[in-house]
């Protein structure tokens, strides 16, 4: 059996799950968000557990019972804590800044760079070398900080850029002196 597709998810007091044709509906304190489940995959919901089967041990199927086991536990949790990507800036002169809901990236181009939330997700700047991004989507909060890390990438030699919160980054030498 898949090691992730046959683990239970143990539902919090606050979440309310719905199913319908192939469709998991989870309502929390944070919102609601819904999960297509694979067409082989069934689900059985009993005394606030949720277990996965699947009908046969074909490779397929057995990806796909993790798959809707993984994609429903990062719902459940998004509605009840959320998710939250952590950015860090260097360079000199390379900053963020709030205004709204909009977040105002000066990294080095002779303009700056607004970027304007999707619906769920918010921006956090508590120094003007981090910026959070919360929401409730797992894939969309990674999606939108991996848009802001592809406006500046970290380069090799003096690490200037935008990477994650324990992002290592490979350093290179610089030149050295002829002889």
């Amino acid at each position: 059996m898949s090691r992730i597709g046959k683990r239970p998810i143990n539902i919090p007091s606050g979440v309310q799950l719905t199913m319908a044709e192939g469709v998991i509906t989870a309502k929390g304190p944070k919102g609601e968000l819904c999960v297509q489940i694979p067409e082989p995959i069934t689900c059985n919901y009993q005394n606030n557990v949720l277990e996965f089967q699947r009908p046969n041990d074909e490779k397929k199927v057995r990806a796909l019972h993790g798959l809707a086991r993984a994609l429903t536990a990062n719902a459940v949790q998004g509605v009840t804590n959320g998710f939250q990507r952590n950015l860090i800036i260097e360079g000199v002169g390379y900053r963020a800044e709030l205004r709204g809901q909009k977040l105002a990236l000066m990294l080095g181009f002779s303009h700056q760079v607004l970027l304007i939330p999707p619906q769920g997700v918010e921006f956090a700047v508590p120094v003007p070398t981090q910026i959070h991004v919360k929401g409730i989507d797992k894939k969309i909060v990674g999606e939108i900080a991996a848009k802001i890390r592809s406006l500046r990438p970290p380069e090799p030699y003096k690490g200037k850029g935008v990477r994650y919160e324990g992002e290592q980054i490979r350093r290179k030498a610089g030149k050295s002196a002829g002889k």
